[in-house]
């Protein structure tokens, strides 16, 4: 694989970077490599978009509920 050096980098851009590496728990590197991936259009996986507005659905029934739900299936 080929390196490349960045220079002249603004120091809040560099900021940026190494924040959202810490963030995600991965290099520098990683943070860099997907970025340019993601904005050139060449992101090798695939972007899954996540909805939370059922999570809080999960073990609120009651268990009449659940078996009532059970017998319409």
């Amino acid at each position: 694989m080929k390196a490349v050096t960045l220079r002249n980098l603004p120091p809040q851009l560099d900021r940026t970077i190494r924040e959202r590496a810490k963030k995600k728990g991965v290099s520098v590197n990683k943070v860099v490599i997907g970025l340019l991936q993601e904005h050139l259009g060449e992101s090798e996986r695939k972007m899954v978009r996540q909805y939370h507005d059922l999570d809080e659905l999960p073990g609120s029934w009651s268990k009449q509920e659940a078996e009532a739900f059970d017998e319409y299936l």
